[in-house]
């Protein structure tokens, strides 16, 4: 009895601790103990509530930021659970282009990390699914559907469908919803150089280093920055 009467005192003066944040947990996704938190607190939502559509999509996110940081052993089976995270939100909510994102996303992951199998498995329905989200919403993330189709059409083999002119056209459109995208340049570089315009993309490179991260985005920024500097190093060294 009296521990009821204490916690309701507590509660009244504001004393009892607060639940952890998710989103504030996510936004320290670069400790991977925090993005595990934050993954556990929106899953227990989506077992609690199969039609909560925020922890859904959320959840997609959070097992796709896993699925690339995560000890290797674990990796194939987050980025798994990420594309049944995003396919629930997705079913919860079919109009709307965060679950097909997320789902894309984690099953973009699957295809590039996890050999020729998973890429001919996923091919056409992450195409699908982002070609969906530039029907719903083409501004979605800074243009992130762009983004991803233009990294698409540049991993995907001319013979299923790749094509580095789609890449770079992709890309570059992307850009128009951030000039300032930085994943999307270094993604560009990328493909420039596949296409043997290695002045434009070492320029693309240098573009990637100047610019700072972005708010919402430093974890990924700060990697994509690391990846353009040790590409620009190799380039200049072969000049």
């Amino acid at each position: 009895m009296m521990s009821c009467i204490l916690v309701f005192y507590l509660a009244i003066f504001g004393i009892l601790p607060q639940a952890p944040d998710a989103d504030a947990l996510y936004a320290r996704r670069d400790q991977i103990a925090s993005a595990r938190q934050a993954t556990a607190i929106w899953s227990q939502r989506l077992q609690t509530n199969p039609r909560d559509f925020e922890a859904a999509w959320k959840l997609a996110r959070a097992q796709y930021w896993l699925g690339g940081h995560a000890p290797e052993a674990e990796r194939k089976a987050l980025l798994e659970a990420g594309v049944e995270s995003g396919r629930s939100a997705a079913i919860i909510e079919p109009s709307k282009p965060e679950g097909h994102f997320w789902m894309a996303a984690n099953m973009g992951a699957l295809a590039e990390s996890f050999g020729l199998r998973q890429g001919l498995k996923y091919r056409g329905a992450i195409r699908d699914a982002l070609l969906n989200v530039l029907t719903l919403d083409p501004a979605f993330q800074q243009g992130s559907a762009d983004r991803a189709l233009g990294r698409w059409y540049f991993k995907v083999p001319a013979l299923f469908g790749g094509s580095k002119k789609k890449s770079e056209e992709h890309l570059r459109k992307s850009l128009t919803y951030n000039v300032n995208s930085i994943s999307s340049r270094f993604f560009l570089a990328e493909t420039l150089l596949d296409m043997d315009r290695k002045a434009e993309a070492i320029a693309q490179l240098e573009r990637v280093i100047e610019t700072a991260p972005d708010a919402a985005w430093i974890p990924e920024d700060r990697e994509f920055k690391q990846h353009a500097e040790r590409l620009l190093a190799t380039l200049k060294q072969k000049r």
